[in-house]
């Protein structure tokens, strides 16, 4: 009877997000079409009321520089990332292609202005690049998972940097000046901490991450009846982005802030000073990396990232 229960419980809560979703979907169109500042706002509270009834509470470490243009750069664990980066601060999203056909999901990307990239064809990223520049020059702040996939929440997958330099590129295209060097990259960490009050625990993170072959529906109805959950969002010291920023040592640099706040997060202790290790070679998939507080390798997320 109390499975039967939480199962329904689950239904009715996607019930009212559909609800709410039909219902903000013509007026965020009319503020896209009409140029009305309304629209950089709408997805945040439509997200923070997502989030409500999908008992979930978030809360910050630090704040949102306020330096423009800004480049977020974050881990990536679940669909569930999207919701909550959104409803700290108005912002946008790279995405890959495939997002754009989606049903739903791929309207909903849209109107939040996400900028989709087709990582197999250079020219499409060239193109993507403009419109990365094109969102940063209006202020709007652009998120970059830069794993470039989801991982189960227990270990940080390597930051890619050529990922990282074409947003770089764009970003410096959108200075102010125009001038190469302009704008700001922050290192952003999502931690997933808390299940009903209690530590969620190495075990209990996969019931928020989405990665690998999993279906939405089971996954999702899994997380719905396992909640409330605790997510925490920590924001790092930005830092200039420019030519004396070489795309691959930051991206080493911003891999190591998150992931030393992803520790920090997960065991409540400050990381230990770092020793100096190999950089994953970059190839066209992630390579296996090992999980946070174990030397064992994790097994290589196999989700593109959302």
């Amino acid at each position: 009877m109390r499975r039967l229960l939480s199962y329904a419980v689950a239904v009715a809560r996607l019930a009212v997000v559909l609800l709410l979703t039909l219902l903000l979907i013509p007026v965020q169109w009319l503020a896209l079409r009409l140029g009305l500042g309304l629209a950089d706002r709408i997805p945040g509270a439509y997200h923070r009321m997502m989030l409500a009834l999908f008992s979930v509470r978030v809360t910050d470490r630090g704040e949102p520089s306020s330096a423009r243009p800004l480049l977020i750069v974050s881990n990536h664990v679940s669909w569930l990332d999207i919701p909550v980066l959104s409803s700290r601060t108005p912002l946008t999203f790279i995405s890959k292609a495939e997002i754009r056909v989606w049903p739903l999901v791929g309207l909903l990307a849209r109107l939040q202005r996400s900028v989709f990239v087709d990582r197999s064809r250079r020219v499409a990223t060239r193109d993507a690049n403009e419109a990365v520049a094109g969102r940063l020059a209006t202020g709007l702040p652009v998120v970059l998972f830069c794993e470039g996939t989801t991982g189960d929440g227990n270990r940080l997958l390597p930051f890619r940097s050529a990922l990282l330099g074409a947003a770089r590129e764009a970003s410096s295209a959108a200075a102010a000046d125009g001038e190469a060097g302009g704008g700001v990259v922050q290192p952003v960490t999502i931690a997933y901490v808390g299940r009903a009050g209690l530590p969620l625990g190495r075990a209990g993170r996969p019931l928020v991450a989405w990665y690998g072959d999993m279906d939405l529906g089971p996954h999702l109805m899994t997380f719905l009846r396992s909640g409330p959950f605790e997510a925490v969002v920590i924001w790092g010291e930005p830092e200039p982005m420019g030519p004396a920023n070489a795309r691959k040592a930051l991206a080493v640099r911003l891999e190591g802030c998150v992931r030393d706040a992803l520790q920090e997060a997960y065991s409540g202790r400050a990381p230990e000073p770092a020793r100096e290790t190999a950089h994953a070679p970059e190839t066209g998939s992630s390579a296996p990396t090992a999980a946070l507080g174990s030397s064992q390798p994790g097994p290589q997320a196999l989700h593109p990232a959302a």
